[in-house]
């Protein structure tokens, strides 16, 4: 049996244990991180722009119906589902009724409860609570050894097109190159922030735009394939570095490794956010963390959750984090595991200059601004 069937069948007793947990017969999950999470990887999308997806799984004890339209269903049986043994019920595209019928003959008189709202869903199928979101934070081995793959491979793109940026190019053609980059290695880029210069200081979400780069600059990766998220920042510069902007970015550097070194199982986001808001005041610049959010543990989106004050959410073992503290013109950010006995930064591939910094008992190296 492939192995993708076997890491499926992982997710299920998962889903099992939530319907008892919350007496339910059912879940109905469109949302594309909750597709591809008990998929192993599979794609219910068109429009990379939207959260929920074409295709919905409808998970009861037993078994799993895929219900879609009649445009998606080849695609679902031949591609996406084939290996899985999950029956694919469609309806026609066309009409704006078809979809009803399916979904009650699907759902009969299942208590079950949805990621979101499709045309023709019984109203009552209740709302899934937002503790289902869990059930895809704790990786399974096959999913970790797909995610290094995918950050290793971002990572190293992000690298590589970086070091080729020169003066008078613009944010635009950085993007391009980065997106063409990783569309060859069947990685996609849900974000894509390129800042040139001012725009890296006066911006902290900077899309892309026709300005050239003359100093320095930053470039930002959210990679994804097969529905996991590998997230990472790199800052180069054009000649020598100017004494202030080096002096942030050690500064998010250290704040970084703090976290880094500090987020292991059973610590708090709030505990985390705390003692990184701690190292930006003693670093000097005590209101930077209000400008930008500090990152938080990922997978299958960008961020599952952020920390924040107060936040009670806990870390766990076999979960992915991606920190990325930002002082006005620099930022550091890559991705970790946090391994039972110890994290591992999953975006380092050792062709970026780094330095090293103390956090959680022990050094880690946070990539400097590259000279180009």
């Amino acid at each position: 049996m492939p192995a993708c069937a076997d890491e499926c069948r992982l997710k299920h007793q998962r889903v099992t244990a939530y319907l008892d947990e919350h007496d339910l017969d059912a879940v109905v999950l469109t949302r594309r991180a909750n597709f591809a999470w008990f998929t192993g990887g599979g794609l219910n999308h068109v429009n990379l722009g939207t959260e929920g997806g074409a295709v919905s799984l409808v998970i009861t004890r037993d078994r799993t119906v895929a219900v879609t339209n009649a445009i998606e269903a080849p695609r679902m049986t031949g591609e996406e589902l084939h290996e899985l043994g999950i029956e694919v019920r469609s309806y026609a595209w066309h009409d704006g009724a078809a979809a009803a019928p399916v979904w009650r003959e699907v759902l009969g008189s299942l208590r079950a409860a949805c990621d979101g709202r499709v045309a023709g869903l019984p109203d009552t199928v209740a709302t899934l609570k937002s503790d289902f979101d869990r059930l895809r934070w704790s990786l399974v081995e096959p999913e970790i050894g797909r995610l290094r793959a995918l950050a290793r491979e971002t990572a190293s793109v992000l690298e590589q097109v970086c070091r080729q940026t020169r003066r008078g190019m613009t944010e635009f053609q950085l993007a391009a190159r980065l997106s063409a980059s990783l569309l060859e290695r069947e990685i996609r880029a849900p974000v894509l922030l390129i800042a040139a210069d001012d725009r890296a200081r006066s911006y902290r979400h900077p899309i892309p735009t026709a300005t050239r780069f003359a100093k320095h600059g930053m470039a930002v990766i959210g990679g994804e394939r097969g529905g996991l998220i590998a997230s990472c920042s790199r800052v180069f510069a054009f000649g020598p570095i100017s004494s202030d902007l080096r002096r942030r970015h050690e500064a998010v550097c250290n704040i970084d490794a703090v976290m880094i070194g500090q987020t292991r199982p059973g610590r708090t986001l709030g505990d985390i956010f705390e003692l990184a808001r701690k190292v930006y005041a003693d670093s000097g610049y005590p209101d930077e963390w209000q400008y930008h959010h500090q990152g938080g543990p990922t997978g299958y989106t960008a961020r599952d959750a952020k920390a924040s004050p107060g936040n009670a959410t806990k870390v766990l073992a076999n979960q992915a984090f991606a920190w990325n503290p930002s002082i006005a013109g620099t930022k550091s950010e890559d991705t970790i595991l946090v391994g039972p006995n110890a994290n591992e930064i999953l975006t380092a591939t050792g062709q970026w200059p780094v330095s090293t910094y103390a956090g959680g008992g022990r050094n880690w190296d946070r990539c400097n601004i590259l000279s180009l």
